[in-house]
């Protein structure tokens, strides 16, 4: 902590976090979550465990006149045995909607993934850190800090050299967006800069990302987050976890996607809903599941392992995925006027596929992050799109 500063130190709590869906108190400080208690309490795997308690969209927002910031955190990063380790997270200030400043914390926990397969892990403790934001502009204005999207973050203190206020409801309309590890941000450089946030800034909406790097899986207890959060707008982008863990059939995908959208809608009767399907992923069109990592050439790239031919079985591609999502879309919208379908590959297909090629065959670049966001937000939020802001 540096001491040049009268400093004010304003105790982190939920009134100035945005994106979250609950909080958790630990022996360091507040820990943002992106489920529910009720829901933590019912995951199956430590993979969607450490997606959620990720802060993907969660950022702090408060108005203030402070020229430098400061905020204490405790990171838990994560790393692939044999792997170098990637570099510190990104912690992205704002001021007034615009990005002012960046600062990354070195340090923290780290937990190592032994095996990429199941997902095991060794966690070895570390000290927390400081994102220090300096020379910010003069005068009264809006700040938001978007946590560190693929760190598990936890808030110990913030302080600045002038007072902080929460800042008042912005009166924008919510989206709440579910998706897998592209909606959570893979391969994206820092957390206002994944796909979600993106579109979310032309929008002109609130984000609140339910994006999960493994974990769009079309649970159950994902749905009922969803139904009891606040919401103007939603989007489920599901399919391509599907595939890739290879955990279902034509024959359970089918109603397992109906009681999902089911439970969504006992709590969002008329909300806007849009049911988006798997970008273009080659490796994946037609060939089953599961995937497998390939380390030929010296570099991460992954395979899908399945045989094309048990597809007349049920076994599921993101061809079969995307018929049937599309189905079900026009079959329920006789009844529910509100729920529309998009195409993956109207974001990400064949041309910008040759254009922004997938590094490792499954998950987009930054380029391809930002390509995403135009066309959602051309499709989505553009005029005649299904959230596009109505007249009146």
């Amino acid at each position: 902590m540096n001491t040049e500063h009268d400093w004010i130190t304003t105790p982190v709590t939920a009134d100035i976090l945005r994106g979250f869906l609950d909080v958790e108190t630990t022996p360091h400080g507040l820990l943002p979550h992106r489920l529910p208690v009720r829901a933590r309490r019912q995951i199956p795997d430590n993979q969607l465990a450490v997606a959620e308690a990720q802060p993907s969209g969660v950022r702090l927002v408060f108005r203030t006149r402070a020229t430098t910031i400061e905020l204490d955190t405790l990171p838990t990063k994560r790393v692939y045995r044999g792997f170098p380790a990637p570099a510190d997270g990104v912690y992205d200030l704002l001021v007034d909607g615009r990005l002012a400043a960046q600062a990354t914390v070195a340090g923290g926990n780290v937990r190592t993934i032994t095996d990429m397969v199941t997902q095991s892990s060794e966690l070895s403790e570390g000290p927390a850190g400081t994102a220090r934001f300096t020379d910010l502009p003069a005068g009264d204005k809006e700040v938001e800090i978007w946590l560190p999207h693929t760190e598990i973050t936890e808030l110990i203190a913030l302080r600045t050299d002038a007072p902080v206020e929460p800042a008042p409801d912005s009166g924008r309309r919510v989206w709440l967006h579910h998706g897998s590890s592209i909606s959570h941000g893979s391969n994206a450089t820092h957390p206002t800069a994944i796909w979600p946030a993106l579109a979310a800034a032309r929008g002109g909406v609130e984000l609140v990302n339910m994006g999960f790097g493994g974990g769009a899986l079309l649970d159950p207890f994902t749905a009922r987050a969803m139904r009891d959060t606040v919401a103007d707008l939603i989007s489920v982008k599901v399919g391509i976890n599907i595939v890739n863990s290879d955990v279902m059939r034509l024959r359970a995908f089918a109603p397992a996607v109906h009681g999902f959208l089911d439970t969504i809608r006992e709590g969002h009767p008329t909300t806007p809903l849009l049911v988006v399907s798997p970008i273009l992923c080659p490796v994946q069109e037609d060939t089953p599941g599961p995937l497998a990592p390939d380390f030929d050439g010296g570099t991460l790239r992954f395979k899908a392992t399945g045989d094309p031919a048990e597809r007349a079985a049920g076994r599921l591609t993101l061809n079969v995925i995307r018929d049937e999502l599309a189905r079900i879309v026009e079959r329920r919208a006789a009844d529910d006027s509100n729920l529309l379908y998009l195409d993956g590959r109207d974001l990400y297909g064949e041309t910008d596929y040759a254009e922004f090629p997938l590094p490792d065959e499954v998950h987009p670049d930054p380029a391809a992050h930002r390509r995403i966001a135009e066309n959602f937000g051309r499709l989505a939020f553009g005029d005649g799109g299904p959230f596009a802001t109505k007249p009146g």
